[in-house]
Order: structure tokens, then C-alpha cells, then sequence
């Protein structure tokens, strides 16, 4: 049997939009944990499916909020001031599954070190995820657990600022006092704060052993639009990798890292493999240069179009 222990200093939050046929066995995931947070807030954007009535009966605090009111850094920022009785706020999207009873433990944890302000956790495939998928999961995501502060960024580069939201965990005093998560972006708040912590003199902690399964099985079109975001993010946030160091040959090495790991496992899968890696350059030049678009190409191009309204 799990020994549970209830933290009431943190806070769970999990924004949702029709959470699928994952959603209960990935609450029964948040049930099982050793460390049960003292407040979990599900904050729903309109779903049509059985999302809300679940989370209700599992006793979880809900609040709606419509479809064009979500945003990134926005929404979640309302939560860290919403929960003004936690010290720790954890974050975990709809999609990601904790992998072992002891992963909210494991990343609360990480907070025992003053200088941390945000961590972040491990992510695992999914049962059945495509060999390209699998692959970005390991190279993106070691077994070994980095803290990230300014020292490292001689050596890391911008994977200094790494960090995701899927399941990340944030000091919320910290947090307040640096501004709080961007409601101008049009994604990646979760990097952006870790490199104004980073910044400040505090530190990111990768936890390695905080693990939880989530990946994506995205078309080629959604491949696009992901990496049109992530252009217009890096377009706009041009200080952090003029601060700590561009990706370098980080992305060649991706691609050659990715062709070795699927001819080995997949070799089939090498055409959607190329077609995804030339998605994602087309979609990521054409995001840098989104400023000499109209709105209205740029709202077809995204795969948040409401950002752009």
C-alpha cells in the first residue's frame, strides 16, 4: 500500500478541453500519488465530452472558462494567483500520465534547494508512439537530473531555459516576484520564466526521476503549425538566446540522432520521418518571419489561430 502524504502547500493545476478516454486513468494516476497536493484545479475550456463531470466526481475544484479566454501564460498565471494558499504549484497538461506513484513527490522535492524556481520532469513516451516521437522523448529527456543556473549556461546553451509545462513545478513567491508567466505568447511561458529565474540568479532543475508518460502523434500539417509557433516564440524572445546562446548544431544533431534511431528500430518510418523534419524547418522559417504576414495567413499558419485575433 502507497503511504500518502498531503502537502497542503501544493497546488495542482490541469487545464483541460475535452480530456478524451485517457482522462480517468490519468486521474486515477493523480489519486495514487504518495504526495497528494491540498488543492488540484481543473480549469476547462468549454469541453463537450464527460471531462468536467469526471473530475467532479473525483472531487477536484473545477472552473469554466470559454474557449477564446484560454491562453498559455494567461490561464496559468490565474491559477498562481488563484491559489494564493500554496508555496509549490505543479502543472500537468490533460495528456500526461504519471508514470510511478512518486512523481509529484520526486518534483516537489527539488524545492528542498532554495535556489530552485522551477523544475521540470521526465517524459515518457506513450504505449504505441511513433518511433519519431519515442526518439524526441529520449533525447530530450535523460535519466539524469541537470539543476540549470547560470554557471551551466556556458556548457548548455539555450537548453539552459529548457523546460515544459506538461509537468512542471514552479515556487510561487518566486514566480509573483518575477512577473509571472507572459500573457503576450503564443506558447512556450514555461521557458520563457525559467529564463528570467535563470536570469535572476535562480536556478531550472530538470528531475529526472519526476516521470510521466506524454507525446503526441501529430499529423504533418500540426507538425507545421507547432514549429510556426515555436518560430514566432524564438522571433519575439530574441534576448534569450542573445543572453545564453543559440541552439547551435543543436537541431542537426536532432535530425541525424533521429534517422539513426528510426532506421535502427523502424526503417519504414524514414519518408514520414524526413517529411516531419522538413515540416518543421518550412514551419519554423515562415514563423520567423511572421511579421510580414497579414493576420489572416498567420491565423491559417498557427495552430493557435485565437492568438492571433
Amino acid at each position: 500500500m502507497i503511504e500518502k502524504k498531503q502537502s497542503k502547500r501544493v497546488g495542482l493545476v490541469i487545464p483541460t478541453l475535452n480530456a478524451g478516454k485517457n482522462w480517468t486513468a490519468s486521474l486515477a494516476e493523480v489519486e495514487r500519488q504518495s504526495l497528494t497536493p491540498g488543492r488540484v484545479l481543473i480549469i476547462d475550456s468549454e469541453s463537450t465530452d464527460r471531462t468536467v463531470e469526471i473530475a467532479e466526481s473525483a472531487g477536484f475544484e473545477v472552473k469554466r472558462i470559454g474557449r477564446s479566454q484560454f491562453n498559455h501564460g494567461g490561464t496559468r498565471q490565474w491559477a498562481v494567483e488563484y491559489l494564493s494558499d500554496c508555496e509549490i504549484i505543479l502543472f500537468l497538461t490533460q495528456d500526461a500520465i504519471p508514470a510511478s506513484s512518486d512523481a509529484f513527490a520526486e518534483i516537489v522535492g527539488c524545492f528542498d534547494d532554495p535556489e530552485v524556481a522551477v523544475a521540470y520532469g521526465r517524459q515518457l513516451p506513450h504505449s504505441g508512439a511513433t518511433p519519431m516521437e519515442s526518439h524526441s522523448r529520449e533525447f530530450n529527456y535523460g535519466s539524469v537530473s541537470v539543476k540549470k543556473d547560470a554557471k551551466a549556461a556556458a556548457s548548455l546553451g539555450a537548453k539552459v531555459f529548457f523546460c515544459s509545462n506538461s509537468f512542471a513545478a514552479y515556487r510561487r513567491s518566486v514566480l509573483l516576484a518575477l512577473g509571472g508567466f507572459r500573457r503576450d505568447l503564443i506558447l512556450g511561458e514555461d521557458m520563457e520564466f525559467a529564463a528570467r529565474a535563470i536570469k535572476a540568479g535562480y536556478a531550472n532543475m530538470y528531475c529526472a526521476t519526476a516521470r510521466v508518460f506524454h507525446s503526441h502523434d501529430y499529423s504533418l500539417r500540426q507538425v507545421f503549425r507547432r514549429y510556426f509557433d515555436i518560430g514566432v516564440f524564438d522571433e519575439k524572445n530574441a534576448w534569450m538566446h542573445e543572453l545564453f546562446g543559440s541552439h547551435g548544431g543543436e537541431g542537426a544533431r536532432f535530425v541525424t540522432s533521429e534517422l539513426r534511431y528510426v532506421a535502427l528500430r523502424s526503417p519504414l518510418e524514414i519518408p514520414r520521418s524526413l517529411l516531419q523534419t522538413a515540416a518543421k524547418f518550412l514551419g519554423y522559417r515562415l514563423g520567423r518571419i511572421e511579421r510580414l504576414m497579414p493576420r489572416i495567413v498567420k491565423r491559417k499558419l498557427s495552430m493557435l489561430p485565437g492568438y492571433w485575433i
